[in-house]
């Protein structure tokens, strides 16, 4: 079936968000969103960070239902649709918001792109050597292929389908994962652990308990340099700063591990249950010092920015900081918990890769109008 084919610059507006610039910015302090909000098809927002933004920016920067927000830079081509997550949104110079004209469903122009993605059809448009970027001038020659909105609405309400099935599994996830970090910070910042009554407490550290360096708990290992264009699409998860950002059909380092971002989204801590690989913009932690403890209690390190051009983790001192370590019983009660929570999370895990998986394969049928609504 043959759809008529438009550039984007003809049937969506586009534009690059605001630059940070703490000494020329005025105005109201409003949460923004960076590169490393954006994932595929959903939003990070947990810790936004602001910045000022005066009235007569307000519209220009500010993101409205529908609107699609993709990377510059990072990933270029990541993006998703944002549904109002949080109010008064905003965003940086690194991505582009995507406002799509009457003629197109936005849920439908977000599914082209995401069928472009997995088919790495952005990686022609990119500019840069090393650091790759996708400019306003490339993505307003993104040509796409237009069926009739009705016919749009019905190919972005199948897929749909399956992302609401997702979501709703995400909330979830979030939901145990919150819960499990209410019992560490309870525990472990709080401490009001089981039979906390009973303990004394000297110096702030609760008898039978340590301060250890976290170099002396285990080495931060150096991801390996892994270029989307080198990965091949696999079982396993590839993490970067940001979180996963592909697979690939070999891992690196066996599972469970801990993952730390080192460049970009400095301090970023992810768990991962399965063999993984990690890319040079973060650390993992050596198998035999990972344990759902440690996961959470790294969460609670103030991993500074130790590089003032490229933010960026020096891992001398991250060796250096300290890890509150409790007895081993109170640990071993903590691990329990947190075990069977991240169970839950393991299943709904690998039911969201199923739904993607099914998504995924129905997305070029649909997109290319070989299979009919």
């Amino acid at each position: 079936m043959s759809w008529p084919v438009r550039p984007l610059w003809e049937v969506a507006d586009f534009c690059l968000g605001k630059m940070l610039d703490k000494k020329k910015n005025r105005g109201e302090y409003l949460p923004y969103l960076a590169n490393v909000n954006v994932r595929w098809g959903e939003f990070d927002t947990d810790g936004l960070r602001e910045m000022r933004f005066g009235e007569h920016e307000l519209e220009r920067y500010g993101l409205s239902y529908g609107d699609i927000v993709m990377c510059e830079g990072g990933e270029p081509g990541r993006c998703a649709i944002w549904k109002d997550e949080v109010p008064n949104m905003m965003f940086q110079k690194a991505l582009h918001r995507i406002r799509p004209h009457k003629i197109l469903n936005p849920f439908f122009l977000y599914y082209y792109f995401l069928a472009m993605g997995r088919k790495n059809a952005f990686s022609g448009l990119f500019t840069g050597s090393t650091i790759k970027h996708l400019p306003r001038e490339k993505l307003a020659k993104v040509e796409v292929e237009i069926p009739p909105l009705g016919t749009q609405e019905k190919i972005a309400d199948v897929l749909s389908a399956y992302d609401d099935l997702i979501e709703n599994n995400r909330r979830r996830i979030a939901l145990l994962e919150r819960a499990a970090r209410e019992i560490y910070r309870e525990w472990f910042v709080r401490l009001r652990f089981p039979g906390h009554e009973h303990v004394k407490i000297v110096d702030g550290v609760p008898e039978g308990w340590t301060r250890t360096a976290l170099g002396d708990i285990g080495t931060l290992k150096y991801g390996k340099a892994l270029k989307a264009d080198d990965r091949n699409e696999g079982d396993y998860p590839v993490f970067g700063s940001s979180g996963i950002v592909g697979t690939h059909d070999e891992p690196h380092a066996p599972g469970p591990g801990i993952i730390v971002g080192r460049k970009g989204n400095v301090g970023s801590v992810y768990w991962s249950d399965e063999d993984f690989c990690a890319i040079d913009t973060v650390y993992y932690l050596e198998p035999s010092a990972v344990n759902l403890h440690v996961y959470y209690a790294l969460q609670h390190v103030d991993f500074i920015n130790t590089d003032v051009a490229v933010p960026g983790l020096n891992r001398t001192l991250a060796h250096s900081k300290d890890i509150l370590v409790p007895s081993r019983q109170v640990r071993g009660a903590f691990e329990e918990i947190a075990t069977l929570l991240h169970k839950q999370i393991s299943v709904l895990h690998k039911g969201n890769n199923r739904l993607a998986s099914a998504r995924d394969l129905l997305l070029p049928r649909l997109m290319s109008g070989k299979l009919a609504v």
